[in-house]
């Protein structure tokens, strides 16, 4: 009959490990040693463990954010230098009587048209009066 490895003294020296790493400053070989994959408990002895696995968990989390955002930005400047580069050399117009001249976009954005509108019909209601 075979016993099961004793997994507490094992994890009893991992978390001894972890701790004296952790006290000398040596925190790159505590994480080489093991230190986020450790379970950490509530008792006073892994305090130090769990402290640190919060501390880089948190730092961690905040490198992803910095990335992404810093990703979102990149991707919108590009996207304005894009819109920039359009205005400032807007594509070739179509000749007339083509079917792209019918499909170009409007000069105006549809709430400066329906401005325009407005006040076309308030200066004819005024002169015609």
């Amino acid at each position: 009959m075979t016993l099961p490895p004793d997994t507490g003294s094992s994890r009893d020296a991992t978390g001894a490990r972890l701790r004296a790493l952790l006290q000398a400053g040596d925190i790159d070989a505590a994480l080489q040693a093991g230190l986020m994959d450790y379970a950490a408990s509530h008792e006073a002895d892994d305090a130090p463990i769990r402290a640190m696995q919060d501390q880089l968990r948190t730092a961690w989390d905040a490198r992803n954010r910095y990335r992404a955002r810093e990703a979102r930005l990149a991707r919108r400047a590009a996207e304005r230098a894009a819109r920039r580069t359009s205005a400032v050399n807007p594509p070739a117009a179509p000749a007339h009587g083509t079917k792209q001249a019918a499909v170009a976009a409007p000069a105006l954005p549809a709430a400066a048209v329906a401005a325009l509108a407005r006040a076309r019909a308030r200066a004819s209601g005024r002169t015609g009066g």
